[in-house]
C-alpha cells in the first residue's frame, strides 16, 4: 500500500495515541489501532488493519515493557507463564478470526469489557500484594486465564491488555501498577503470535506498521510516566483504566449496531 504525506502523518499521530494507551494502562493498543487505521489513516481492508495493528502493537508493547521493567514493576515469573499459555490460545484464535465474521462477537466482547470495567471500579481501593510470586496455588489460574485471554486476543486481533490486566490481578492478587507492567509481556507475545499468522496470509502493511511503531515510542514514554504518577494516588489508575474501557466498549457496541 502507498500512503500520502497526510496519511503518513496521521499514521504517526495514531501510533503516538496507541503507544500512550499501552504505556498508561497496558491495553487499548489494537482496539484503538484498528479503527484508527480504517477510519483515520484510510486502510480499506479490515483484515489488513488487524494484521498491521498486531505487529505495531506488539512492537510498541515491547518498547513500553522495557520502560516499565526499568522501573522494577514487572513480575516476570507470573507474566512469562501467563504469556506462554496465552500464546497457544492466540494462535488458535487468530485462525478462527480470519475464517469468521465477528460483528456479533465484537458486540459481546464490548459487553464483557463493560463488566470488567465495573469490577475494576468496584476494586479501585484495593491495594494488592506487592510480593506476588508464582506458586502451585496460583499457577492453575494463571495458566487458565492466560489461555482464555490469549484465545480472545487472537480471535479479535487485539493485544488483549484490557483482558490481561484484570486477569493477572484476579489470578495473583497483584496491584494494578504491577499488572499493567506485567501485562505488556503477554501483549507483546499475543500480538506477535497474531501478527505472524496474518503476515503469513499477506495481510500486513509493513510501511504503516513502521509509522505506528515510530509514533508509539514517543507516546509510550509519556504513558509510562503518567502511569507511575497515577499509581501513587490510591485507586486513580483503576479509575482511568475502567474509564478507558467503558469509552472503547461503548464505541465498539455502537459501531456494531451501526453495521447490523
Amino acid at each position: 500500500m502507498v500512503f500520502t504525506a497526510t496519511q503518513s502523518m496521521l499514521g504517526l499521530a495514531s501510533g503516538m495515541l496507541v503507544g500512550f494507551s499501552l504505556g498508561l494502562v497496558g491495553g487499548g493498543g489494537s482496539i484503538l489501532a484498528v479503527p484508527l487505521m480504517v477510519y483515520v489513516v484510510g486502510v480499506p481492508e479490515p483484515h489488513v488493519a488487524i494484521g498491521t495493528s498486531a505487529i505495531a502493537v506488539a512492537a510498541n508493547a515491547a518498547v513500553n515493557l522495557s520502560n516499565h521493567a526499568r522501573g522494577g514493576t514487572v513480575i516476570w515469573s507470573c507474566a512469562l507463564v501467563f504469556a506462554l499459555s496465552g500464546m497457544l490460545g492466540a494462535f488458535g484464535g487468530s485462525i478462527l478470526g480470519k475464517m469468521l465474521e465477528g460483528q456479533k462477537l465484537l458486540a459481546l466482547f464490548s459487553l464483557v469489557m463493560l463488566v470488567i470495567a465495573g469490577l475494576m471500579l468496584k476494586s479501585r481501593a484495593r491495594v494488592g500484594l506487592t510480593d506476588v510470586k508464582i506458586s502451585m496455588s496460583n499457577m492453575p489460574a494463571i495458566i487458565g486465564l492466560g489461555l482464555a485471554t490469549g484465545t480472545m486476543s487472537g480471535f479479535f486481533g487485539i493485544g488483549g491488555g484490557f483482558l490481561i490486566v484484570p486477569a493477572l490481578m484476579l489470578a495473583t492478587g497483584m496491584p494494578i501498577m504491577n499488572a499493567v507492567s506485567s501485562s505488556l509481556v503477554a501483549v507483546t507475545a499475543f500480538g506477535m503470535t497474531t501478527a505472524l499468522s496474518y503476515a503469513w496470509s499477506g495481510l500486513v502493511s509493513w510501511g504503516l506498521a513502521g509509522l505506528f511503531v515510530a509514533g508509539g515510542i514517543a507516546g509510550g514514554l509519556l504513558g509510562t510516566r503518567s502511569a507511575r504518577h497515577l499509581s501513587e494516588r490510591r485507586g486513580a489508575l483503576n479509575i482511568v483504566f475502567a474509564t478507558v474501557i467503558i469509552v472503547v466498549a461503548i464505541y465498539m457496541l455502537l459501531r456494531n449496531i451501526d453495521v447490523s
